[in-house]
């Protein structure tokens, strides 16, 4: 059967920037910053979030597998299954330094969060 979508099932990305990141308990994590689309397939890859700091300052940027990410309209924001200290050793960078997003990066990433890279 073909899923349709529908103004409830898609939204754009510039919405999406800017939409609060909970953890399953309930807990602000932070917020999505932007999100990293594969190029080749145009799939959403990850939702980078900003997190720690102060109204900005000092923030650092963490890529979550998108997969991983489930919309909460009682929250209004997504819910991801990550504790503030399984942030502490989670690839992260400044906003002023971007990692290379290539497979060997990706992995890292997936493997930190426990989702399968694809």
């Amino acid at each position: 059967m073909q899923t349709i979508n529908s103004a409830s099932s898609v939204i754009s990305s510039s919405r999406v920037n800017g939409t609060n990141v909970y953890n399953p308990a309930g807990e602000k994590l932070g917020s999505i910053d932007s999100l990293m689309i594969d190029k080749i397939t145009g799939q959403v890859r990850y939702a980078v979030m900003e997190f720690g700091g102060f109204l900005g300052i000092g923030t650092d940027l963490y890529p979550l597998p998108w997969n991983s990410l489930k919309y909460d309209p009682n929250q209004g924001g997504y819910v991801v299954s990550v504790s503030k200290e399984q942030l502490d050793n989670a690839p992260r960078y400044e906003n002023s330094t971007w990692p290379e997003y290539n497979d060997e990066y990706g992995r890292r990433v997936y493997d930190h969060y426990g989702v399968p890279y694809y």
